[in-house]
């Protein structure tokens, strides 16, 4: 696995735009939410930088993911709606049933359909690519349901934020809690690793989890507990990349425990959403404006 990487910034938006949400489109470009401006942006593999207005700029928009019908699909935290917006720019919403849900994480379902949590209704929806949602409540109060994934078992995976737990739910609506051992930890972001088990990130315990299908825990500490780590995806090669908000960096950690981790070079850049890019390479969504990108060096492709 290489480890040392190059370090490049690519302007995305203004610095109050907000950049927070990242993913790749299936037009090989790079896909964002500005959470503060209320737009979707679009990063060309050659840098131009494409901004859609959505209907509200205070609508909010978070997470985004690729739809199983070639479009990208978001959550809309403030108007509580989702969003879904077309390669060529064309964007529609659907609002949730529950009001004042606050929807936030969102993923592909191995069914075509789109699964997502809503924070404030204790709850995870199904919406179909035309638009029909189903809601299904939590065993839990207060919880907090954050970020969310499809699992290797056919399953969806969500963090409780306030609950301290991971959740899974069937495509049946049935659901599956699982405490964490450390007390407080605040789960956010989840995702399926290359090993058949779902990695997580605890914000407030800085720490790193692996939980795998028939609910066995396994909790990684960081160097730096105060780091403060946010979204995480699976490392095609192993393990798993995550941001870490306050220590102002990107971190790995491998299949054993292992991390190694890469400062970021503007100061609070405040890192959010993280993918993998069309080419393999690592970028990150910085909310002060711009996108973070880690590449291998020369030495690395030849390791």
């Amino acid at each position: 696995m290489p480890y040392e990487r190059l370090i490049s910034e690519v302007p995305v938006a203004g610095q109050e735009s907000g950049p927070y949400g990242v993913t790749t489109g299936p037009d090989a470009a790079l896909w964002f939410t500005l959470v503060h401006s209320g737009h979707v942006a679009r990063l060309m593999p050659g840098g131009e930088v494409t901004a859609y207005a959505l209907d509200s700029s205070g609508c909010g928009p978070s997470i985004i993911t690729s739809g199983p019908d070639g479009a990208l699909w978001f959550t809309r935290n403030r108007d509580h709606r989702i969003g879904r917006i077309s390669t060529d720019g064309t964007s529609a919403s659907f609002a949730t049933p529950t009001p004042d849900s606050a929807p936030y994480g969102i993923t592909a379902g191995p069914d075509g359909a789109l699964w997502f949590t809503e924070m404030n209704a204790d709850t995870v929806g199904r919406i179909t690519t035309d638009g029909a949602i189903t809601e299904f409540p939590l065993p839990v109060k207060g919880g907090f349901p954050a970020m969310i994934t499809a699992g290797p078992d056919r399953g969806l995976w969500f963090t409780l934020n306030q609950a301290n737990g991971i959740g899974r739910i069937g495509l049946d609506g049935t659901v599956t809690i699982h405490e964490l051992p450390t007390r407080g930890a605040g789960p956010v972001g989840i995702t399926a690793g290359t090993d058949q088990a779902l990695w997580f990130v605890e914000i407030a315990a800085g720490q790193i989890g692996r939980i795998a299908p028939d609910g066995a825990i396994e909790e990684f500490p960081l160097p730096v507990r105060a780091a403060k780590p946010h979204a995480i995806v699976a490392d095609p090669a192993g393990g798993c990349w995550f941001t870490e908000w306050a220590a102002n960096r990107i971190g790995h950690v491998a299949a054993d425990g292992a991390f190694h981790h890469y400062d970021l070079p503007p100061p609070a850049a405040e890192p959010h959403g993280i993918t993998i890019g069309p080419d393999g390479t690592v970028w990150a969504a910085l909310e002060t404006g711009t996108a973070i990108r880690l590449t291998p060096r020369n030495s690395d492709r030849a390791s």
